[in-house]
C-alpha cells in the first residue's frame, strides 16, 4: 500500500518500530485526516487491498467483542443474590 510505504519511509528513522511508536504514528496520522480524504485513500485501493483492511478490521473489532464477552463473563459479581424476604 503506497500510504504505508510513505509512513515507513518518512519516519524509519526516527521511531524504533515498537507497537506504541506504531500506534502513536498511526492515530496522528489519523487525526490530521478529514472524512473526505479517508475515503479518497479507500477510492485508491485496489480490490486486494481494500480485502485486507476490511479483514483486519472485522478480525480486530470481533477479537475485541470476545474478550469482552469473556470478560464480563469471567467477572466475580460482588453482590451475591438473596432473598430477602
Amino acid at each position: 500500500m503506497k500510504l504505508v510505504d510513505e509512513l515507513y519511509e518518512l519516519y524509519r528513522n526516527k521511531l524504533t518500530g515498537d507497537e506504541e511508536d506504531i500506534d502513536m504514528m498511526a492515530f496522528a496520522f489519523l487525526e490530521e485526516m478529514s472524512y473526505e480524504d479517508l475515503l479518497n485513500i479507500i477510492h485508491e485501493m485496489d480490490e486486494q487491498e481494500l480485502y485486507d483492511i476490511m479483514g483486519l478490521y472485522l478480525i480486530e473489532n470481533l477479537k475485541g467483542k470476545f474478550a469482552k464477552e469473556d470478560f464480563m463473563k469471567n467477572r466475580s459479581n460482588p453482590y451475591y443474590p438473596r432473598n430477602i424476604h
